[in-house]
């Protein structure tokens, strides 16, 4: 019942959680919640044993190897379900012997383990009483009396080996014992500040959650504000959205009329740069041609002179000769036609500025968001109305938190918690005082041991240092003969201890080895909850046994295992527990109904945007005189031919070179000197007339190609510009009130998108942050894995371990003790031998069959030295 009111206070926190499904939820501005104010849980649910987990990893192996078996989780299942016992003859079913003898294939291991330590508990001290009768006999080594033999000393120091070995190996059993009894004490003295940070954690788990709560309904505010503040802006807002969205058509149609303008005015450069190139050029080449008919007029009469007709110079004046006729004009642009009445439209065209007439269109355009928020001033008058509405929204909320009893069931809980923690407090220092009596206990046993061991080392010390291997077995000294008595001192505690001892061992080993093998590693894999969390096991009319506790409702899909490993991960109890299905939180709160009579308020916009004129007629008609203006007539091919050549035939500056080279080769004299003159005459004319020449021809090509290029398609060109801004002129007069609404609408999702926002971080909030439950599992992991398996199962288990191997040595420890004493007390009589070849002699005047009883007779000496008297 705790628990359930321990869950109900988050019922409210879904309140805020809307069923609204919008057809189109664009993605709106991110708001910023901040954090769920929450405190970080002191409890570290997790236990680490130290330098004695070894011990304990020992421990674990060797259970292992007693039962290697898995997890049993059918076999439980099935054992639970037949409810054995409850009637009789339940056992001698079928499938309950079948069930039976699994449990004991099982247990296979436990058991034949146990039987062997009930055997030990049985025999041993039968056999310890059976051979103290048969030493009061004189039997069983009870005779004082010892044979001599050969190899004396070997089995002597060979049994006092193996009693201390095993005395070691005793020794090593009662510390690891000592070790799990002292840890259980000191976990269990320390155990109370784990108790006190699981319960100070559970208070902060009930004192945060109204505070987280709180915290999530005052967050309402964060949406309300943000959607105020859209609407009394929603001119500019809804203004831009229509202007981006229209911009999609109206923005490149505008752009392409105003590249079209800029298209004209080039083409005027272009024009008037060809007219002006083909002026020049005409002019250029008919000076130049005259300019080298009269060079190679002079040339000629040069080469008349007499001087040519030498033998040296014959040859060097005919090739300067020939080559006379390389000298004249190779293009000619006089035959090229003019571009003087392209230039004269297209100056008509210029004479209206059409890219004033496009930057009208776009200052239209972009006094959209201003139309806008002059014709949606009526909806600012909805803006109180709206505002009501949304205040609502949160007086609901916030009478709906003041309406649920939080703050009596925190009161209750919080009692609950404290009486529970007195309760603990209380009887804390009695749970110590048993564990005291339990420490003692386990003390006494180890004390047993301990006290057994004590005879044996003092024992093996006093044998050993009082032996004297000159003595003969009536003559050992004290010491010797003290040692002695120690070791059967030692066996006779053996056989008093040993079956109290393996009896602990026995019902500790059974029990903390179940624990361990059905409990602890079962929970530490969650096979435990797999088992608990089988449908009909612990109730036969419920599926689900949490889910029917909670809810009253078995078939909704809760598990113990899901629940644990939810807490675990720190996830609210909302989600862990499923409280969805206690509690249907949707009738508390239907946004849906309030953002439907926003969206109707919103959805009343009227927006007229025919008063946008992008490019008006005048634009249009210039646009097609353009196209008119007969620059695609212009004949670029002529123009073309003639810009592809030379200015002369031959290029001047090498004519001249070569020429003056060629004068080289004359003898010295006025020819020479005529024909270098003539060279650099030819130079000055190449420099003076042939280089600007040749820049006029690149300034008329670049001009003919440009016209070339704007001419080409130049009416398809221009009939596609004015299409494009009268499709976006028809978008604004006629589609403009379909792209409104469309904005409109996205606009109120937006809005309502602000509350959808609050409300799926309320459903995050509460499913990972509000009243998060890891002190459950904390509670949970405390009381099972460290108190019962790490603390309590663990310590019992290494306990036995170690008192067990104890007392398992003990059997090797009383045979080696017992024939060790043999070799350390004083006995009664000794062997008689004839001579130092150790060979028997009946001594008839004892009349004891060859024993000499040296306490009646006072003989002191050894064997050897009675044998040499009697010779």
């Amino acid at each position: 019942m705790a628990v359930e009111l321990c869950l109900l206070l988050l019922l409210f926190c879904g309140s805020t959680i809307s069923e609204v499904q919008p057809i189109y939820k664009p993605p709106p501005g991110t708001l910023d919640f901040g954090f769920v104010p929450s405190k970080t849980y002191d409890t570290g649910a997790y236990h680490e044993p130290g330098s004695i987990g070894i011990l304990f990893k020992i421990v674990h192996a060797f259970l292992y190897l007693v039962q290697p078996n898995s997890f049993p989780q059918d076999l439980i299942r099935k054992v639970a379900q037949q409810q054995l016992g409850k009637t009789q003859g339940d056992y001698q079913k079928p499938e309950n012997v079948v069930l039976t003898l699994q449990a004991i294939y099982y247990e296979i291991g436990f058991i034949v383990s146990a039987a062997l330590g009930l055997l030990f508990i049985l025999l041993l001290p039968l056999v310890g009483l059976c051979f103290c009768m048969c030493r009061c006999c004189d039997n069983c080594g009870g005779e004082m009396h010892q044979r001599q033999k050969k190899n004396a000393d070997c089995q002597r120091s060979c049994f006092a080996t193996f009693l201390f070995v095993a005395s070691l190996i005793i020794s090593v059993g009662v510390l690891c014992a000592y070790a799990a009894n002292q840890h259980l004490t000191n976990q269990v003295r320390g155990a109370k500040k784990l108790v006190n940070s699981n319960f100070k954690d559970l208070k902060i788990f009930l004192n945060d959650t109204p505070a987280q709560i709180d915290y999530l309904v005052s967050q309402y505010n964060t949406a309300k504000d943000k959607a105020l503040s859209d609407l009394n802006n929603v001119g500019p807002v809804l203004g831009t959205r229509v202007q981006e969205q229209l911009g999609k058509e109206v923005r490149p149609a505008l752009d392409a009329a105003l590249t079209m303008a800029g298209a004209i005015r080039e083409t005027k450069e272009a024009l008037e740069n060809v007219s002006v190139s083909v002026e020049v050029l005409q002019e250029g080449t008919e000076r130049l041609h005259a300019n080298l008919t009269d060079v190679k007029t002079h040339l000629s009469n040069t080469l008349n002179d007499s001087a040519c007709n030498a033998a040296q110079a014959a040859s060097t004046c005919n090739i300067i000769r020939n080559s006379l006729s390389q000298l004249n004009i190779n293009a000619n642009f006089s035959g090229l036609p003019g571009v003087s009445s392209q230039l004269a439209k297209v100056n008509d065209v210029l004479k209206i500025d059409l890219s004033s007439l496009v930057q009208k269109g776009y200052a239209a355009f972009n006094d959209t968001p201003d139309l806008v928020v002059n014709q949606t001033r009526n909806i600012l008058s909805a803006v109180p109305y709206i505002k009501s509405v949304l205040e609502s929204i949160g007086s609901n909320i916030t009478t709906f938190t003041k309406a649920l009893p939080v703050q009596k069931i925190l009161d209750d809980l919080m009692v609950y918690l404290t009486q529970s923690e007195a309760y603990v407090q209380d009887y804390f220092p009695l749970v110590e005082q048993y564990d005291f009596y339990r420490w003692l206990g386990c003390l006494i046993l180890c004390c047993m041991v301990v006290l057994i061991l004590v005879f044996y080392y003092l024992g093996l010390l006093c044998g050993t240092c009082g032996y004297d291997k000159h003595a003969s077995p009536t003559t050992r000294g004290c010491i010797s003969n003290t040692g002695g008595n120690f070791l059967m001192a030692g066996v006779g505690f053996s056989f008093l201890f040993s079956w109290v001892l393996m009896t602990v061992v026995v019902l500790t080993f059974v029990t903390g080895g179940n624990v361990e093998k059905l409990v602890c590693e079962p929970f530490e894999d969650k096979n435990l909850f797999k088992v608990l969390d089988t449908p009909y096991l612990l109730n036969q009319q419920w599926k689900n046994y949490l889910a029917g506790i909670l809810f009253k409702n078995p078939n909704v899909n809760l598990t113990f295992e899901k629940v644990y490993s939810d807490c675990k991960e720190n996830k609210g109890i909302y989600t862990s527990l499923h409280l969805e299905y206690l509690f249907n939180i949707n009738e508390f709160l239907n946004i849906s109904m309030y953002t439907e009579d926003v969206a109707l308020k919103i959805e009343h916009i009227q927006i007229n945007l025919s008063k946008i004129i992008l490019l008006d007629e005048i634009g249009k008609e210039n646009l097609l005189n353009f196209s008119s203006s007969g620059i695609d007539g212009i004949d670029f091919s002529a123009y073309l031919t003639e810009i592809n050549k030379s200015v002369t035939k031959v290029d001047l500056l090498s004519f001249a070179n070569d020429l003056e080279a060629r004068a080289d080769q004359l003898p010295k004299g006025a020819l020479e000197n005529a024909l270098k003159g003539h060279a650099n005459s030819i130079r000055m004319i190449h420099n003076q007339q042939v280089v600007p020449l040749e820049q006029a021809m690149s300034t008329l090509n670049q001009s003919i190609r440009l016209l070339k290029k704007t001419s080409s398609e130049l009416m398809v060109k221009v009939k596609n510009v004015i299409s494009a801004v009268n499709a976006a002129q028809f978008l604004i007069n006629n589609n403009a009130s379909q792209v409104i609404v469309q904005e409109t609408k996205k606009y109120m999702d937006t809005i309502v998108g602000y509350f959808e926002q609050y409300t799926e971080w309320v459903k995050e909030s509460i499913a990972m942050e509000v009243a998060a439950c890891k002190p459950i599992a904390n509670v949970i992991d405390t009381a099972v894995d460290i108190f019962l398996c790490s603390y309590i199962t663990d310590s019992v288990n290494t306990f036995w371990f170690g008192l067990g191997g104890s007392s398992m040595f003990l059997i090797p420890a009383i045979i080696f003790a017992v024939k060790l004493s043999k070799y350390y007390r004083r006995m009664d009589t000794e062997d008689v031998y004839d001579d130092v070849e150790t060979i028997p002699m009946k001594t008839t005047e004892n009349g004891n069959n060859g024993y000499h009883k040296e306490h009646l007779y006072g003989i002191h000496n050894p064997v050897f030295t009675s044998s040499v008297e009697q010779w």
